[in-house]
């Protein structure tokens, strides 16, 4: 059998690979299933360890009065917060000298913003997200527009924001949290930390409060609630408001199948 590496050609050509894996019965695709199954939840648990540490890295407090251009005028990074307790912070690519100037943002920063979802859930969670480019507002509400991100609030960089907190030359995610007006990054995320980024737990999870469910272990006095319950609509979150009881039984009920589901696996 040939060894010779396929070409772009042949694999688009929809051709599968000369060398499958075993093709087996129902039975033993469940066995090999199941040993698969345990170690990605060894892998959850472990990065389940990794997060809560990452919640208790110490801060470094902001004093440097950076400035951004927004759609209304000119903000500090205290206002990029609008009014919630997190921040997180993503450095695009899209001005002068960038590949795609000006028709589109850096590739691989598209990419990223096309994975963004509906920033409602994490809001709801006392976090806003916001991009920071080089570009002029102008350009960047017609990228926006064009590409489908007119959800991502988008800022125009002025000083050295960006070489301050190490995304000068490459992309990343910086976080924060305030206390008052005093403002704290807490966290970054860059390279191919990026790949995953764009759900609401991804970027939850970066955050110094977290996902501020009960389960999680996080340092004493953060805030923290039952899973599940604080879920909503996009278009139906109102903020300080209970629970849907219709919700939190369906959750409840999902939540202890999943239970017996997974003992079930290791029977």
């Amino acid at each position: 059998m040939s060894s010779k590496p396929k070409s772009d050609t042949d694999t688009k050509s929809g051709a599968l690979p000369e060398t499958l894996p075993p093709i087996v019965s129902q039975a033993e695709w469940e066995r090999a299933w199941k040993v698969m199954l345990a170690k990605e939840k060894e892998q959850m648990k472990a990065r389940d360890a990794l997060v809560a540490e990452r919640r208790r890295m110490p801060w470094m407090e902001v004093t440097k009065p950076y400035k951004f251009d927004g759609p209304e005028g000119r903000v500090g990074l205290y206002d990029l917060f609008a009014g919630r307790r997190q921040l997180i912070v993503y450095r695009a690519f899209f001005e002068p000298g960038v590949h795609g100037w000006p028709d589109h943002a850096c590739v691989g920063c598209s990419m990223v913003a096309d994975q963004v979802s509906n920033l409602a859930h994490i809001n709801a969670r006392d976090t806003t997200l916001v991009y920071v480019s080089r570009a002029p507002q102008a350009d960047i509400a017609r990228i926006k527009a064009k590409m489908g991100w007119q959800h991502i609030p988008w800022y125009t960089l002025t000083d050295s924001f960006d070489a301050d907190f190490e995304v000068g030359e490459w992309h990343g995610h910086n976080a924060f949290i305030h206390d008052g007006e005093r403002v704290f990054r807490t966290y970054l995320i860059n390279g191919r930390g990026d790949e995953v980024m764009g759900t609401v737990w991804s970027y939850l999870d970066m955050t110094p409060l977290g996902r501020q469910e009960a389960w999680e272990e996080s340092p004493a006095g953060w805030p923290q609630g039952r899973p599940y319950t604080w879920w909503n609509w996009n278009d139906s979150y109102v903020p300080n408001a209970a629970p849907d009881p219709e919700w939190v039984a369906a959750s409840d009920a999902g939540d202890a199948a999943m239970h017996e589901q997974h003992k079930s696996y290791k029977t």
